[in-house]
This record gives structure tokens, sequence and C-alpha cells, in this order.
């Protein structure tokens, strides 16, 4: 909140320490991650396993599916497809930390859908278009894939894209780049961009109130943007600031294909106003956009705090009902 303590180390607060080869190494020991659970034996309502996309990058997926789906074995009853990208500001975070695990399997439940969470490079390593490439390769895999959870019980009419934070950023730009992509048997139907990670040179109004916020304040996100952009790039750059980027015209290819968008966000949250800004330049496009704002939340609420992702997944499950609809 703006009365709080201003945050004057932002790599003290993230636990990084950036290296003289531009590398930075980071401490993530105080956030536990989950190992896989692929018995759908397990009393565990949703059950989960680790699929390599690429060794070479090191990119893999983690699959969701609830557990009866499976051991139903019903192959005619399809559920909707969420492929889902996790936050860390481009340059931290891990599809099997607790944090990130935790919402994707109760998002499976709630849903009654199969998630899949797709890994990607880091910046600085591998700075941005990095992760983008490997948003798409994700697709790809998928679209491509024989394994049995996905081929037997994914509904491929009935996909979407989806993320928190840089995962948010993340699912927008891969949507851009998909509809110049031949994704079939893949359809895509909609976009969920959970508190998405945008910004820009001019401090926007929530920045200016909430300079002090302790969760996402903006002397962190300039730090993220900092590592993850391009070099020489400033936050004007498409990549942080889709408003005075290209993407025009891949936007009315969105337009045409009839994909929705939901944009969720919190009014505590420093960023909200760019998605509020965000939100507009899409429903220019002529886009039909359900918008999320819920008072008193701060960046990536239901992430942070379980109690409130009853309702958030119930907003999820009408906006994919009424997509899947069309």
């Amino acid at each position: 909140m703006s009365d709080q303590s201003p945050i004057t180390d932002p790599y003290a607060y993230l636990n990084i320490v950036k290296n003289p080869d531009g590398s930075i190494t980071r401490d993530v020991t105080n956030l536990p991650r989950a190992s896989a659970t692929p018995d759908p034996s397990s009393l565990n309502p949703v059950v989960f396993k680790d699929i390599p996309v690429n060794h070479s990058k090191s990119t893999y997926l983690r699959l969701y599916i609830p557990t009866a789906t499976v051991n139903d074995g019903d192959s005619s009853q399809k559920l909707p497809l969420v492929i889902y990208y996790h936050g860390g500001g481009f340059i931290l975070g891990s599809v099997d930390f607790i944090l990130f695990h935790d919402f994707c399997s109760d998002m499976a439940r709630d849903l009654n859908a199969i998630v899949v969470s797709a890994s990607y490079r880091l910046a600085p390593e591998h700075r941005l278009p990095a992760a983008y490439d490997d948003g798409i390769e994700a697709l790809d895999w998928i679209r491509k894939s024989d394994d049995d959870w996905i081929r037997s019980h994914a509904d491929f009419t009935n996909v979407y894209l989806m993320g928190t934070s840089a995962g948010g950023n993340l699912a927008y730009t891969v949507g851009l780049r998909s509809v110049d992509s031949d994704l079939s048997p893949l359809q895509i139907r909609g976009l969920i961009l959970h508190h998405p990670f945008f910004g820009g040179e001019e401090r926007c109004g929530s920045e200016i109130r909430l300079v002090n916020d302790q969760v996402c304040p903006p002397v962190v996100a300039d730090v993220f943007w900092d590592l993850s952009l391009p070099i020489g790039s400033d936050r004007d750059h498409e990549y942080s600031n889709p408003t005075v980027g290209g993407g025009s015209e891949k936007l009315e290819k969105i337009e045409e294909l009839k994909w929705k968008v939901m944009v969720i966000g919190g009014e505590e949250d420093p960023v909200v106003d760019r998605q509020r800004d965000f939100s507009e330049f899409v429903k220019k496009k002529g886009i039909e956009v359900t918008e999320r704002f819920t008072g008193g939340d701060v960046h990536g609420a239901e992430i942070l705090d379980p109690s409130k992702r009853g309702s958030l997944f119930a907003s999820i499950r009408d906006f994919v009902s009424s997509s899947s609809a069309l």
C-alpha cells in the first residue's frame, strides 16, 4: 500500500544478485516445490505428470487432469484445455513452485478441465522473445502429442491460453503469434489474462498511487523489464507496452476468429491502470472483453491467497462456458 515503507533495494527484495556476465543468481530456497504425482489411484482429486518438450532448452510441461476422468476411462467426454504460463517477471518462477502448482491443480479441479502448465526459459540469460518462442513451442508440442491423457480427454476445439502476471503477458503474445501459425487441430477460443504484467516509460496513475506497494512496486517492475527486454529497449517496447507497439493486424485476425479475452486484475495492483488501458485497446479492435477487477486485491492475489480462488474460477468457468458455446 502507498502508506508503507518503500522498497529501496529491489534486488534484495527479489533475492537475486546480478553477475558481471549479465546473468543473475537466484535464491529460491524459500519457495517450496511440488513433485509430480501421476498415479490416478491416489486420493487427490487431480493427478499430474511432467513431460519434456525440448531437452536442449530444458523446457517441459506439467499436465493436470481430474483423477475421476482418468479412472472413468470414458474418452467420449472431452474436457476444456487450458494452457497456462506462470508468473515471475520473466526472470523467476517455475511450473513446480508450490504457488503456481497448487493454483493449476485447483483450477483443473474447479473447472473440470485439463490444465497444461508450460515452462519457458528465463531472462536475463534468455531475454525476450525467448519465453514467447517457448510458449509457441509448447502449443506445437500439445497439438502433435500422442500423450494418452491429452489425446483421450482433451477437447481440442475448446482451448484457452492463460497466464498470471508475466505469464499473462506471455499468453497474450503467444496468442498474437499463433494467429499466423498452423495449430490444427487446436482451436483457441479465448485468452485468460490473470493480472497481466505490462509496462511503460511514463508512470501510470496506479503506479504513482501505489508506489510503495509491497507485492509488485514499480521499482521492482522496472528491474523485471530491465532484465528481460532486449538490450537497448525501454519499457515502451511492444513486449511490455502493447498499446504503443504493433499487433493491430493480428488483433483484427483475433476479432475475425471470434476469440474472447478475459482481463483479471486487482485495484491494489500498481499495474491495474495498464491492464485497464490494455482492455480498452483490445475492445477498440472489436474483440469481446470480459473484465474482472476486484477491490482490495494486490498483484497475483489468487496465487498468494487460496481462499480467493473459488470465486475467480467460477468467473473463469462462466467465461469458458460462454466462449465454447460460440
